[in-house]
């Protein structure tokens, strides 16, 4: 068999594995948009495989966040930089495991994070899954019968979770409690005075995970904790010498629950109740399994992306990239004949595989990156012009067709091949360090370049080879 034979089975090959990789992204985003939402809830295995879309295209959220340096305990020798380090590790976990696809997270500056949550249109649950401290203590309950007036006073100052935080107890309150004790607030609307100083915190912590039932909590769901070697030790130690006393159980300053230490627990496992619903236990898991950030974050900036907004990025961008299409086929067909129809469909094949390139290496799409595959697309269509305007030239010093060819794309190689690799050397330093929207031009306008040589040269010289078999071919139509 001829080797152009085999180039073009290699070829048909490449395409049909570009197409069955594009296929659940076109099954995906032809359904209403409820129904893409709901794909996504239930972890459809098909949400894997999709090519992704941004911020600006799909909607989302946008937070700004700044790191309290100020708040980095005194305890931990920990630079800024490791302190951000680690409160980027533990957004990106916690989103993650949320199940939240293709986050933008960055640092931004000294002191600030910027996070980008496609699909998010919910603002207030993005803000606290990620600004959440998620600090876990294991405090002992005062054994002490409540002071008088104590209740009635924290009630009278309308004390809750929002403004009463474990150091910053007002004098009225600090004043009727023992040295060493502080009034926490609960989750059910309780209170609870539990000592300064935790026996234990989450450090130790190595597994979280949901659980429906308990012999305490009936058929509702809560969280079930498991510890490390170091924290097994550690939990068996407190339990063993408070049994008969109330645990408290705080997170971020507030009391989740307060069991009865019937005995020690030397297998290190614990449960978090409190009348979670399914949605409550996964959102608390999510952040005790990530760990706790290194200091506080502030939101310094936030703001949603409508749905409307995406939909009408993609319709602007679509009708744009359509009339230029357009006009570039027109052209091509009418100027270059059959030889401009040739390139039309390599120039439909380097789209095709471009975007399953992005599918299949986990990119997401933004309007930057549409700019880029924009971009790529003039670029193809030089590598074309060049390619055809050499074969027209030798065709013009009377050589044949076949010669014609050879000398066309051996003379015009060179100046694609130069003219792509220093535009590829750029969009890989845009990729590698530049941050969001630059980032996603680079990988697309990279991408589609290297596509684009590979569907200039190789696919339509293929074709060639495959006209000029038959020896007959006398004119090239060009």
């Amino acid at each position: 068999m001829h080797r152009a034979y085999w180039k073009s089975l290699v070829i048909l090959a490449v395409a049909l594995l570009a197409a069955w990789t594009l296929f659940p992204s076109f099954s995906f985003y032809r359904q209403p948009r409820t129904q893409q939402e709901e794909m996504r809830q239930r972890r459809n295995p098909l949400v894997n495989k999709i090519l992704n879309l941004g911020l600006d295209l799909q909607g989302g959220s946008h937070l700004l966040l700044e790191l309290q340096t100020a708040k980095l305990p005194d305890d931990r020798m920990e630079t800024v930089n490791e302190a951000m380090d680690r409160a980027i590790e533990v957004i990106r976990n916690r989103i993650d495991q949320y199940g939240l696809s293709e986050p933008l997270i960055v640092r931004q500056g000294q002191k600030w994070i910027v996070v980008q949550l496609p699909g998010v249109k919910d603002r207030n649950q993005a803000k606290d899954l990620i600004g959440r401290t998620a600090l876990l203590e294991f405090r002992l309950v005062d054994s002490a019968p409540l002071p008088d007036g104590l209740i009635n006073k924290a009630r009278e100052l309308n004390l809750g979770p929002l403004n009463l935080r474990p150091g910053q107890m007002p004098k009225e309150i600090k004043s009727l409690l023992l040295a060493g004790m502080e009034l926490l607030p609960g989750k059910e609307s309780a209170f609870y005075v539990v000592k300064t100083t935790a026996e234990m915190t989450g450090a130790g912590l190595k597994n979280a995970r949901v659980e429906m039932g308990s012999d305490y909590s009936g058929a509702a769901p809560h969280v079930a904790l498991e510890f490390n070697d170091e924290g097994t030790k550690l939990f068996a130690a407190v339990t063993g010498a408070n049994v008969g006393r109330n645990l408290a159980i705080v997170l971020d300053g507030t009391v989740m629950s307060a069991p009865v230490i019937r005995s020690s627990i030397p297998d290190g496992r614990a449960i978090i109740e409190g009348q979670f619903t399914p949605e409550d236990a996964k959102f608390l898991k999510s952040v005790l399994q990530a760990g706790a950030l290194p200091a506080p974050l502030e939101i310094v900036e936030e703001r949603t992306v409508g749905a409307t907004l995406g939909d009408d990025s993609i319709r602007a961008g679509l009708a744009a990239g359509a009339l230029g299409l357009a006009i570039i086929f027109l052209f091509m067909a009418v100027y270059y004949k059959w030889s401009g129809v040739l390139a039309n469909l390599a120039l439909v094949l380097n789209l095709v595989l471009l975007l399953a390139l992005m599918a299949m290496f986990k990119a997401t799409l933004t309007m930057p990156g549409i700019a880029g595959i924009i971009l790529t697309i003039g670029m193809a269509v030089d590598a074309n012009v060049l390619i055809l305007e050499r074969i027209r030239e030798e065709i013009r010093l009377g050589k044949t067709p076949r010669l014609a060819v050879d000398q066309g794309y051996e003379k015009a190689f060179s100046a694609i091949f130069d003219g792509n690799l220093t535009t590829i050397i750029a969009a890989v330093f845009l990729f590698q360090f530049g941050t969001g929207p630059v980032k996603g031009f680079g990988i697309s306008l990279m991408l589609g370049l290297t596509v684009s040589m590979f569907t200039a040269i190789v696919v339509t010289r293929t074709a060639y080879d495959l006209l000029l078999l038959n020896r007959n071919v006398q004119k090239l139509s060009v």
